[in-house]
């Protein structure tokens, strides 16, 4: 694997990247695009997004060449435990694509502007597809450790929404629907690839909540009241950014742990990347057998 490396820049302030200053935010998207052309052979056409303990999935990727975060222009920087912070691109199963290995969160202390900022610039490069994972917390009484979701819907109680500030029409409507928020054809595929696969795959609704403290019992009685089926702390702005710019996105989470209450033992999220460590060889056949779908 090929790794691009230059000193790292200043990390641009949260005021700058909200979407607001006029201009200002389109020119560090621009920036980073020209610094990521610049390269790679070919532009990708699938955006994947691996979440926490997923990240060994890029080691999948062949003819591949990875650039730290931490050398793109304006790109933010993770300090999540479990996210590597690098893009990797290069070709699966056929097809050319782009692997977030890591993201930003909101409990980071990043804002609306920087967690789009990623999907700003893989959108400039032109994927027609996210496909997003992430780790999660069993609120189905039904799921167990293990067990990977199909995300058809979410709710998004992280008190902020991403595409809050300043509009670029080019990208999107300044009110983009989000009833089919996740591709209903893309589904159906994910479904058909699990049973090839013989992979047990559920169909689940996805709460997110701002982190990063663990959510209380009573908070996950009350998600499960609202019909949410998993939990977690991440994906819904980068899928709201995906919506935004016309890109089809499938996600996948994998329940790492029974959510608050559910069972009597305190959460650790070192319990998370075991579990996660564990689904990654689940999560990468089904992820390639999706991927042989829409190739």
């Amino acid at each position: 694997m090929t790794t691009f490396t230059q000193e790292p820049e200043m990390t641009v302030m949260p005021d700058e990247m909200n979407g607001n200053s006029a201009g200002g935010y389109d020119a560090n998207v621009t920036e980073a695009l020209t610094f990521v052309e610049e390269r790679i052979a070919s532009r990708p056409r699938v955006g994947i997004v691996l979440g926490s303990g997923l990240g060994s999935i890029a080691d999948a990727v062949e003819n591949a060449a990875a650039i730290p975060y931490g050398d793109i222009p304006h790109w933010p920087r993770t300090t999540a435990q479990g996210h590597a912070g690098r893009l990797v691109f290069g070709d699966m199963e056929g097809v050319n694509v782009v692997v977030m290995q890591g993201r930003v969160h909101h409990y980071e202390g990043y804002s609306a502007g920087e967690l789009t900022f990623p999907m700003r610039v893989l959108g400039e490069l032109g994927i027609s597809t996210l496909f997003a994972t992430n780790a999660s917390g069993g609120i189905n009484l039904g799921y167990k450790p293990g067990d990977l979701v199909a995300v058809y819907d979410h709710i998004n109680f992280m008190g902020i929404n991403s595409l809050a500030g300043r509009n670029n029409e080019k990208w999107g409507p300044r009110f983009p629907d989000m009833t089919y928020a996740y591709d209903r054809e893309y589904l159906e595929m994910l479904e058909s690839a699990a049973m090839e696969e013989k992979i047990s795959l559920r169909r689940g609704v996805y709460i997110a909540f701002s982190g990063p403290s663990f959510e209380t019992p009573a908070e996950i009685r009350m998600a499960r009241v609202m019909g949410a089926d998993i939990v977690g702390m991440s994906t819904i702005p980068e899928v709201l950014a995906a919506n935004h710019m016309n890109i089809r996105v499938a996600a996948v989470s994998c329940v790492a742990n029974l959510a608050a209450g559910v069972k009597p033992e305190k959460l650790h999220h070192q319990e998370v990347l075991d579990s996660m460590t564990r689904a990654a060889c689940s999560m990468e056949r089904l992820l390639r057998a999706f991927l042989r779908k829409i190739s």
